[in-house]
């Protein structure tokens, strides 16, 4: 069974549309007027074997609260489709990732229970045109629609480019090792029978 998806969101504040290949090779493809947002979810689709596109348009304009929220949004829907009933998966997945002085952490469970812990201290506001603050915007959309748990900690970092980036690719590199196949079962991984 093919696991993608594409989903679009049409409001008022935004027009995004996302298509998701669970079982890609890492291709992105993105047009959302976020430059350092696009090198970020390059990221995800690089180190999660995710084949990810999206095209955003948003009321940048006011700010790019709307297009971010939005587009975790969007995301977190085509993974929550594309994974289906979640039948043969690890379920789980962790990632710790360095890059030079920083260091994250994500941990996630595919739970069917939309739920995030994030513990990120950037040491400054922006990175580039974007406002740091929109990464726990991006995140929480995505879990809220995904019905995932994710905890993400920067465990140390000086840099805030630095620790986006940990945050990203680490949170590809959990969401891979999650949707894996186990090949040795076909069952949904919980005794409840469903996620």
């Amino acid at each position: 069974m093919e696991r993608k998806a594409t989903v679009a969101r049409k409001t008022a504040e935004t027009d995004i549309e996302v298509f998701l290949n669970l079982d890609g090779s890492g291709q992105a493809d993105l047009d959302t007027g976020l430059p350092f947002l696009e090198h970020m979810l390059d990221q995800v689709a690089r180190h999660g074997m995710l084949d990810i596109a999206v095209k955003a348009r948003g009321d940048l304009h006011i700010d790019a609260h709307h297009t971010v929220e939005d587009i975790g949004i969007t995301l977190g829907q085509a993974l929550a489709r594309a994974a289906g009933d979640k039948r043969g998966i690890q379920r789980y997945g962790h990632a710790y990732v360095p890059l030079d002085e920083a260091l994250s952490r994500v941990v996630l469970d595919l739970s069917g229970r939309p739920g995030l812990e994030y513990h990120v201290a950037f040491p400054r506001a922006r990175v580039g045109d974007m406002d740091v603050d929109l990464f726990r915007e991006f995140f929480q959309g995505l879990v809220n629609h995904a019905a995932l748990t994710l905890h993400v900690d920067c465990l140390r970092g000086a840099n805030s480019h630095h620790i986006a980036e940990t945050l990203f690719k680490a949170f590809g590199r959990a969401l891979r090792s999650a949707l894996q196949r186990d090949g040795r079962s076909t069952d949904v991984p919980s005794t409840k029978g469903s996620l």
